[in-house]
């Protein structure tokens, strides 16, 4: 009673609600309206006028509702016409645009009740209805759909939501979807599926037919959230309205939701026990699977575990479960990850499913996942399950040797590689033990390579082979393999079962590097495993796949301790590599020096070679071990070992150290008593090229190399300081030829060293130093020997006389600078004095230099020359100026009686005659023994090329010079130019006023002197640019006639010669002396004056 008086209460409630909903409509519809006039007639100065113009617009249409004003068109319903206006129904729909409406003249509404017409008619116009009933609002609502009026279907659409009810839902969803109003199309649907039980056959009368022809469609079409009608009943547990739908609306038991699950397959899922049981006990297919897993309702059901979910879910599933059993479902049904639901059970550790499925005849227990899982592989792997269920599986056929296709591994090999030690164990009882996989590795190999002690005594005990190789490419035994994983345990076990007296493992198998067990335990560095392994049986001596036995392999292990372990254990010293290294060479490369002495407490060869030919010290010298060298030194080693050296010669091994720069290797030699002195010696049969002959004491190798502590060390112990090579030299000597300062100090500073001795080209070390301009080790012999500057060569120059012959003027400041005699005379038959020897260099400055340290400027040689004469000689003007310049005598004449100036037109030194005559008050006319002056010298000698101007710049310092001066034998400047055939030279005589009738002793003159053609002789004669002087004669010069009272001289007036009467009895005027009337000519001139000289 109380119930029904609740109902009814909320029924009240409810109606007031919807009266409220209803005038909150009306109120939004009104203030809409508003809105729009407002926004219509805004203020807005832009849009004003256009505002105004549609608020009035407006209001002009609403006026013309229902009046005739304007109106082109009628509109009848019923019995009833109103007036209509075309532009406002067409600005309304589409339905009522121009083309439709043209040509009538009235709209036929006669289908529509009259209330419906005015209500619709007066919208059109004023945007107002008044929806008072259900009724009305459903025939606007068609009508409004009839027009393709949108807005007034909206305003019915949302009356009609606020007014349905349970009784009017169908009703009104049957005409919502007539006209496609979503809104109230979705409302219904809600209320018709939430009221589904309080709906009557009654509430269907208003269905149409097609619309009921689709509810069975309907019943088993999917959500817009995927979901299934009937899902949906059974998700809300509602077994009446799923037990309808099932019956009276066809709904599918096997429907797919949009997770592409059934309806029993998403209830599993979801854990729904009532759910999955009704569609069970409905008939669900339980081997039907999910499109997107390829799950069945079972692989979903057995993950449901005791430790996944929760008790009472748990015992549901359970009881799911064991339903779809009994429905006889395939239980070998495979997911699309090749999962059966055995195997899920088993995933889940669902130990109640896993025993039901067991129960099932036709179970299959060797299919395997895609991924190759087999049940028992799985149950093995669990950790939730105990290994009786593996048992169980095994029992009841489940195959323990299943092999993997990709690694070849079967199940025991499986378990290994994934570190399950225990369960392997237990699978040892019932798989193949032997079994290889196609990387060649049995069970036995793979649990010594996880370090399974356990496994592997198991294993050995149930006789795995121990002596199964591995694949070709490495053939390693299962020693080998706890080996590589320093497993001391392991081989311990392998040790213990060979003792046993069961199948032995061999200790000495080699894998295809040739390692046995014991050598890669060596090469691998893993000594704690070497005693075991001998303990075992392993060879001490054995050789690997290098050809090196233990010993060899221990020391290039640098493991000392394993080394002189083997050495204790009988291990053989002298074995070789198969390079031909013994183990003293070995521990001298690894630098175990306690290896090296334990070899030589035993008596190891400390001469033996190795492979390249070289001794043990020499290798730890040149590897710088030397606390090893120290130990073979200790053990009586030669320390000069002589060997081969460069080119086949014989070297000791501090000329090698020396050689190769090794200074700790040559101190460490000599510290070591070796032969300090001793040079290179040719080989047996000779050999050897310069080294072995240059004699080169290891101290002379030092001062070349510039190794100064070496060459200190061999003064300390002893070297000879001068010893000599093949040239005579000493290391001093060498030491300066390589500007090694620090080496040269240190072997002056020798009490014993010999300062004057001379290589082959006699140099002393005084001589070598400047040689090389070493300065500061010439100031320091000098310190040593103070004589040492004075000391002169074979050809008799001191080192002043050489270094200015070398134009080297620093080391001539520097002799300067020691103060050495700048007047010291070469002691040779010249007599040479530094000065002149300066004068012929090209450096002014040696002279200027030399003058200042004062040497004597006027000084002679044995020829009598002075500086100024070499100069002169040589044509070093700047020279001669610093002579002149520092009062030279420049009228000192030689041995010749030539002064400066015969000198330097002799040799055509244009620049240094320029500089004589115009720099200094030198006798230009002075005579020398031979009777010639510097003009007469410079037409006999005088050099063809700057003869002339030589000649033209004496007449131009001195024009009043005497050109017609003979010589002893009567030669004129112009008759010896002639005979020279010096055309130029002649002409710059005959210009200025050169007598050329003027003949020698001999009675040659320019006219009878033979040339090889007249030429020479007619251009003087054209060119003579003034009578010549008259020349003076017994004899006419032409035809040799004496003169006497009969034969009177006549003088050509051209030439000026002295003629008889009829050698000049032409008669020609000179026009170019000047001379218009015909005068006495000879007879060359007359041809000349008349013809020119061509």
């Amino acid at each position: 009673m109380a119930s029904g008086e609740t109902v009814e209460k909320l029924e009240k409630h409810l109606k007031l609600l919807k009266e409220e909903y209803t005038k909150l409509q009306r109120n939004y519809a009104e203030l809409e309206r508003k809105y729009s006039r407002a926004v219509a007639s805004s203020g807005d100065s832009d849009v004003a006028e256009f505002s105004s113009f549609i608020s009035r617009l407006t209001m002009t249409v609403a006026g013309l509702y229902s009046r005739k004003t304007y109106s082109d068109i009628e509109v009848k319903f019923g019995d009833k016409s109103l007036p209509a206006h075309r532009f406002v129904l067409s600005a309304r729909s589409e339905e009522w645009r121009e083309e439709i409406l043209e040509g009538l003249t009235e709209l036929d509404w006669s289908d529509l009740d009259s209330e419906v017409a005015y209500a619709l008619l007066r919208w059109i116009y004023t945007d107002v209805v008044d929806l008072q009933s259900d009724a009305l609002s459903l025939s606007l609502l068609r009508a409004s759909h009839k027009f393709k009026l949108p807005g007034l279907l909206g305003l019915c659409e949302r009356a009609l939501v606020s007014s349905v009810g349970v009784r009017s839902c169908v009703r009104f969803y049957c005409v919502a979807e007539e006209v496609g109003a979503t809104s109230l199309l979705e409302y219904c649907s809600g209320l018709i599926s939430t009221h589904w039980d309080d709906l009557t056959p009654q509430d269907f009368e208003h269905m149409s037919s097609p619309l009921l022809g689709l509810l069975s469609e309907v019943v088993n079409s999917l959500s817009p959230q995927g979901q299934l009608p009937l899902g949906l009943a059974l998700m809300g547990r509602s077994s009446a309205i799923a037990q309808t739908l099932i019956q009276n609306g066809k709904a599918d038991v096997n429907a797919v939701n949009a997770d592409g699950c059934t309806l029993l397959i998403d209830a599993v899922k979801r854990g729904d026990g009532f759910s999955a049981l009704f569609l069970l006990e409905k008939g669900a297919n339980v081997n039907l699977t999910s499109k997107v897993t390829g799950d069945t309702a079972l692989h979903i059901a057995v993950t449901f575990s005791k430790k996944s979910t929760d008790e009472d879910t748990f015992e549901e599933m359970l009881k799911v479960g064991q339903k779809i059993l009994e429905c006889h479902p395939n239980v070998n049904a495979q997911n699309t990850r090749g999962y059966t639901a055995l195997q899920m059970a088993i995933l889940s550790g669902h130990d109640e499913m896993i025993a039901a499925l067991l129960e099932c005849e036709d179970l299959n227990l060797n299919l395997r996942t895609n991924d190759e899982k087999s049940a028992l592989q799985l149950a093995l792997q669990s950790s939730d399950l105990s290994l009786d269920v593996a048992k169980s599986f095994i029992e009841k056929g489940a195959d323990a040797n299943v092999r993997y296709s990709e690694t070849g591994n079967d199940l025991l090999q499986m378990l290994i590689v994934t570190q399950l030690e225990e369960p392997a164990i237990f699978l040892t009882e019932f798989a193949n033990l032997n079994h290889v996989n196609k990387s060649g590795l049995t069970a036995l190999h793979l649990a010594c390579q996880k370090s399974m002690t356990n496994l592997v005594r198991t294993l050995l005990d149930r006789g795995a082979d121990p002596n199964v190789q591995s694949s070709m490419a490495e053939m390693r035994t299962t020693l080998h393999f706890a080996v590589v994983e320093n497993n001391l345990a392991i081989i311990e076990a392998f040790v213990e079962h060979q003792k046993s007296g069961k199948e032995k493992p061999d200790f000495n198998l080699k894998d295809s590097n040739g390692d046995s067990p014991l050598s890669l335990a060596l090469a691998l560095a893993k000594k704690d495993l070497v005693p075991a392994l001998i303990d075992g049986g392993a060879d001490v001596n054995d050789r690997n796949g290098q050809d090196l036995t233990l010993l060899h392999q221990a020391i290039l292990k640098e493991d000392a301790i394993t080394a002189i372990f083997l050495l204790s254990q009988g291990a053989d010293m002298n074995a070789l590599t198969g390079e031909q290294e013994s183990p003293l060479q070995l521990a001298i490369h690894c630098s175990l020096p306690t290896v090296v002495d334990a070899l030589c407490t035993r008596g190891v060869s400390l001469s033996a070679p190795d492979g390249k030919g070289e001794s043990p010290l020499w290798s730890a010298l040149e590897m710088e071990k030397y606390d090893i060298a120290e130990v073979l030194v200790r053990h009586g080693v030669d320390t000069d070992c002589w060997g081969p050296g460069p080119d086949g010669c014989l070297q000791t091994l501090l000329h090698r150290a020396i050689d190769e720069n090794k200074d700790d290797a040559a101190i460490f030699l000599i510290k070591s008593r070796c032969d300090v002195d001793s040079p290179r010696q040719p080989g047996p049969d000779g050999q050897g090229g310069d080294e072995a002959r240059d004699k080169a004491s290891p101290l002379h190798l030092c001062s070349q190399w510039g190794l100064v502590n070496v060459l200190q060390t061999l003064i300390d112990h002893g070297a000879n300081v001068n010893a000599v090579d093949c040239n005579n030299k000493t290391p001093l000597h060498v030491a300066i030829e390589n500007q090694h300062d620090e080496m040269i100090g240190i072997l002056l500073c020798h009490p014993s060293i010999d300062l004057r001795q001379r290589d082959k080209s006699g140099n002393t070390p005084f001589a070598a130093a400047l040689t090389v301009r070493n300065h500061k080790a010439a100031q320091n012999i000098l310190q040593r020997l103070p004589n040492a500057a004075e000391q002169i060569d074979q050809r008799g120059r001191n080192f002043l006389h050489v270094a200015i012959m070398k134009d080297d003027l620093e080391s001539v400041l520097f002799l300067l600078a020691i103060r050495v005699d700048v007047n010291s005379r070469v002691h040779d038959v010249n007599q040479t004095p530094p000065l002149h020897l300066a004068a012929s260099s090209e450096n002014e400055m040696l002279v200027r230099n030399l003058i200042l340290a004062g040497a004597r400027v006027n000084e002679r040689d044995a020829t009598s020359k002075t500086a100024l004469h070499v100069a002169a000689e040589r044509g070093r003007v700047a020279n001669v100026s610093a002579l002149l310049q520092n009062g030279a005598d420049f009228d000192a004449v030689d041995g010749d009686g030539n002064n400066a100036l015969h000198i330097a037109v002799r040799e055509g030194h244009l620049a240094v005659v320029r500089e004589l005559l115009t720099e200094s008050g030198i006798n230009a006319e002075a005579v020398n023994n031979k009777g010639y002056n510097p003009m007469l010298e410079l037409c006999r000698t005088g050099k063809d090329n700057t003869a002339a101007t030589i000649c033209e710049l004496f007449l131009e310092c001195m024009p009043k010079y005497p050109i017609n001066q003979t010589d002893f034998q009567g030669n004129t400047p112009l008759l010896l130019a002639f005979m020279r055939g010096q055309a130029p030279m002649c002409k710059v005589l005959v210009k200025n006023g050169a007598c050329l009738g003027t003949e020698n002793k001999d009675g040659v003159n320019i006219f009878n002197f033979q040339l090889a053609t007249n030429q020479l002789l007619h251009k003087l004669l054209d060119q003579l640019p003034q009578e010549s002087p008259w020349a003076a004669s017994d004899v006419c010069q032409e035809c040799g006639e004496k003169f006497s009272f009969t034969t009177r001289k006549h003088h050509c007036r051209h030439c000026g010669r002295n003629l008889c009467s009829r050698c000049s009895n032409n008669d020609v005027p000179i026009i170019k002396f000047g001379i218009n009337k015909p005068v006495r000519v000879c007879a060359v001139c007359f041809e000349v004056l008349q013809i020119g000289s061509g």
